[in-house]
């Protein structure tokens, strides 16, 4: 018989995933998007979960009006059982008249890239710029060329609109699968499995196996301005007989945060 997948199950049958953006996470700040205005600086921080994006393979670029900053990336197709490769594209800036973006940073680790924004207030430079929240893309519809959209949760990642009983497809994705886990049985009776934990480094992740069913797990620590760490957690595949083998008969590749899973048949 052949291993199957299993589907995802939320966390609460009363509340559904603890958060819609990944039906893995199960602690800390959810969403695919977190924004903050960092007291005391001018400067807005952002992060975005890419999950799959090498370093070398993301674009930010300042729009010329200086009110938003465009983001692309590239997911290569690591193996050969992946769907496709994944693109994505998204743009993040102010929605205020007074201010523009003089400056911006960035890093991208572990699927996951941090903005920093500078804000100069070009009304009266005399005054600290205001506080207005940041937009983004929050739907594949909708128009890059009108700007930043508002979203009445952008600053708090843990906003109960966050939670529910149906998972959303990551709105950033404009080429290649929108979702968190993907897998495919294999002629042999084996299973491939893609799972994005972004955040995580490659030396926080575990496979275990318990009673025929594989489970993976992901600690992703809080960098930078990061409201919190994350934690992911989940069993994805069960096998032909409920045993358990040596985790190390599952070839695991991981990179960017993301794990993909190759489990034999039993």
């Amino acid at each position: 018989m052949a291993v199957v997948p299993l589907p995802a199950v939320p966390q609460s049958p009363a509340e559904g995933f603890y958060a819609i953006s990944n039906e893995f996470l199960t602690n800390g700040p959810k969403g695919f998007h977190e924004y903050k205005m960092l007291e005391n600086d001018n400067i807005m921080f952002v992060r975005m979960d890419f999950p799959g994006v090498p370093e070398d393979a993301v674009t930010v670029a300042l729009d010329p009006s200086k009110k938003f900053v465009s983001v692309r990336a590239h997911v290569p197709k690591v193996h050969k059982h992946d769907s496709s490769h994944r693109k994505y594209l998204t743009m993040t800036g102010i929605v205020c008249g007074c201010c523009e973006i003089s400056g911006f940073t960035y890093q991208m680790a572990d699927g996951v890239i941090r903005l920093h924004l500078s804000k100069t207030n070009i009304v009266n430079p005399q005054l600290p710029s205001c506080t207005a929240f940041l937009g983004g893309l929050r739907f594949k519809s909708d128009d890059p060329r009108g700007g930043p959209h508002r979203r009445h949760y952008n600053m708090d990642p843990y906003h109960p609109d966050l939670s529910g009983p149906v998972l959303m497809p990551h709105p950033n994705v404009c080429e290649g699968s929108t979702m968190a886990y993907e897998s495919k049985q294999l002629q042999n009776g084996g299973l491939y499995v893609r799972l994005d934990m972004p955040g995580v480094p490659k030396d926080n992740f575990n496979v275990s196996v318990s009673s025929g069913r594989v489970k993976v797990t992901g600690q992703a620590p809080a960098v930078g301005h990061d409201s919190d760490g994350r934690f992911y957690s989940g069993d994805v595949a069960m096998l032909s007989a409920p045993v358990d083998i040596p985790s190390r008969r599952i070839k695991t590749i991981i990179k960017n945060g993301v794990i993909r899973l190759l489990i034999p048949p039993v």
